[in-house]
């Protein structure tokens, strides 16, 4: 496979990957909100969270439908682009992938329908164990895929032999030092961008009309899930800089744009990274700030990309997906504190708020994603030109599609990807706008 065609695999693996966890942090985050509303409503604003449940279940289900749906071609194409990988990891992949599926269908299977179509024929106390075993299952489902990716990050308890990797210690895979980092990034950035989507569809719906007590105690839920989602997401996300320094050393050295190793460390805020001249262009820097996030060699010297010649991932994308990431994280952040501050002050009354920041919050509705997808890009593409760190290359599980295949075939996946969103969206649009038909009662029970 050429370089061309291997970069274009890649990509098109990259954006069916990314697809399905636009639609899983959304699926994740609500899983575990909806909860909430649901323990809220045994309380004394029992109608106003019963309210907010039933709006934002009809969310999830949409949610879960396409999560799942995308899921079927990142599996496809994870046989048909990357053949060879399951020859080399199958002892560890095949029983985590399994693992993933079962739990799947053990809890969504048993537990979704009657969680979605059983809340008339069953008591609110059991209807709210069928949401937490909902929450649960699809926590516990995502848990093993992220065991693997964080495997193939840092591959600990197996062994390569004649090419292929052994299973030694399932322990040390399931306490693999990427996994709780690589798990906090999603659990809060799914936080972060459920409670985005809820300050968005809210205020979206006040500047149409006075919000109700369920819009009032929706908007207080996300603007505090807001701040606390985006504070946990730094801190998780210096902690992950630390990992990937002791773990990554490549990926390190191209975040930081650190090119000769002993040099003075600077943080570089923004630069452009010339691969070619080895060196940054317009570079605007700290000088002496970036020395935490390098790592080390025997005798202590930071190690800079000339360690690394031929097998350092892409350092302009390394460089710019990170600091895109942090660019959103920064915005949302500054967003949320001063959600968080004026709301308080007007009583979580979205109603009270001007419309030119309903306008700013509706404009942010999605702004999770376009976190998610840089963040993303930075963790998957930055490992390149591995599959699994320091031992197995992506061009080794790669398989012999031709460039144009390749490019028919992902044109067609974006027409897909691209038909299934606006359909989203204006199913979104539709519920945002009119929101949810009343449920008879039946044995006086909603």
């Amino acid at each position: 496979m050429t370089h061309s065609t291997l970069w274009l695999a890649q990509i098109q693996f990259f954006s069916s990957l990314g697809f399905m966890l636009l639609f899983l942090v959304v699926e994740l985050g609500l899983a575990w909100v909806l909860l909430y509303f649901k323990l809220r409503a045994f309380g004394a604003e029992h109608a106003a969270w019963t309210q907010a449940y039933r709006f934002w279940v009809r969310v999830f289900a949409l949610a879960f439908v396409l999560s799942f749906a995308a899921s079927m071609p990142v599996l496809i194409q994870l046989g048909t682009l990357w053949p060879h990988l399951m020859e080399k990891i199958g002892d560890v992949a095949s029983p985590l992938l399994a693992a993933g599926i079962l739990s799947a269908f053990i809890f969504k299977s048993c537990f979704l329908g009657a969680m979605l179509f059983g809340q008339r024929h069953v008591s609110e106390r059991v209807h709210a164990i069928l949401v937490f075993m909902v929450a649960f299952g699809v926590t516990v489902s995502t848990f093993w895929l992220l065991v693997l990716l964080a495997w193939m990050h840092t591959p600990v308890g197996a062994l390569l032999v004649d090419g292929s990797y052994r299973v030694l210690d399932w322990l040390a895979i399931l306490s693999s030092p990427a996994l709780p980092w690589y798990a906090g990034l999603l659990v809060f950035s799914s936080a972060v961008t459920v409670a985005f989507l809820m300050l968005g569809i809210v205020a979206a719906q006040s500047l149409r009309r006075p919000a109700d007590d369920s819009g009032r105690l929706v908007f207080q839920s996300a603007a505090w899930l807001a701040a606390v989602g985006v504070l946990s997401l730094a801190g998780v996300a210096a902690g992950s800089n630390a990992m990937t320094a002791a773990h990554h050393p490549a990926k390190a050295a191209a975040t930081a744009a650190y090119w000769r190793s002993g040099e003075p460390p600077a943080m570089v805020i923004f630069a452009w990274p010339d691969e070619a001249a080895a060196k940054n262009r317009a570079a605007w820097s700290w000088q002496g700030a970036g020395r935490a996030w390098l790592a080390r060699d025997e005798s202590g010297k930071l190690r800079g990309l000339d360690q690394f010649s031929g097998m350092a991932p892409p350092v302009a994308l390394t460089f710019w997906s990170f600091r895109l990431a942090v660019l959103m994280g920064l915005g949302m952040a500054v967003v949320a504190a001063v959600t968080l501050w004026r709301a308080r002050r007007k009583h979580y009354d979205p109603s009270a708020f001007s419309r030119r920041w309903l306008h700013v919050l509706v404009a942010l509705t999605f702004s999770g994603w376009l976190l998610l997808l840089p963040g993303m890009a930075h963790l998957l593409l930055g490992a390149f030109p591995y599959a699994v760190t320091g031992t197995i290359t992506v061009s080794e599980v790669a398989g012999e599609t031709t460039f144009h295949t390749l490019l028919g075939a992902y044109a067609a996946y974006l027409l897909i990807y691209g038909v299934v969103m606006a359909g989203f969206f204006q199913m979104l649009r539709h519920i945002g706008r009119y929101g949810v038909v009343p449920v008879a009662r039946r044995r006086g029970r909603a």
